[in-house]
């Protein structure tokens, strides 16, 4: 049992990144599903899909990359962690690396990309930083 699953993704994408796979398969939970259709509606991956039944299902990820070979994803980063959560309202999401990154925050309304908590005026809790 994995303490931190979200960590464990990130990792695997950032490791799955750096050999230049074409996807990465990340044992399923809805949490997981919910921020990676965040990543795919930003433009960061190319697409997810659910395989498998029941207990044995995983998130299939399809990494995106430039014509040049360069992973969309530069950096990804795990902010709030179990021993640390990090919360913010939405006056305190500011937008960071001039527009071009993306925090993920849980909220009341579901997983969201900053700019639409913003949008919705919803706080919460800041899970992952990526540029």
């Amino acid at each position: 049992m994995l303490t931190d699953p979200i960590a464990d993704m990130l990792t695997r994408m950032r490791n799955a990144i750096m050999m230049h796979h074409e996807q990465v398969s990340i044992p399923y939970s809805r949490l997981k599903e919910a921020v990676l259709k965040v990543f795919k509606q930003e433009g960061y991956i190319r697409d997810i899909s659910v395989v498998g039944e029941k207990q044995k299902k995983a998130l299939v990820v399809a990494l995106k990359y430039s014509a040049e070979g360069q992973a969309v994803i530069t950096t990804i980063r795990k902010l709030s962690k179990p021993g640390r959560r990090i919360f913010s309202g939405y006056e305190d999401l500011k937008a960071f690396r001039q527009g071009l990154g993306l925090k993920i925050v849980t909220t009341s309304k579901g997983v969201l990309s900053d700019n639409e908590a913003r949008k919705q005026k919803l706080g919460g809790e800041v899970l992952v930083e990526v540029w």
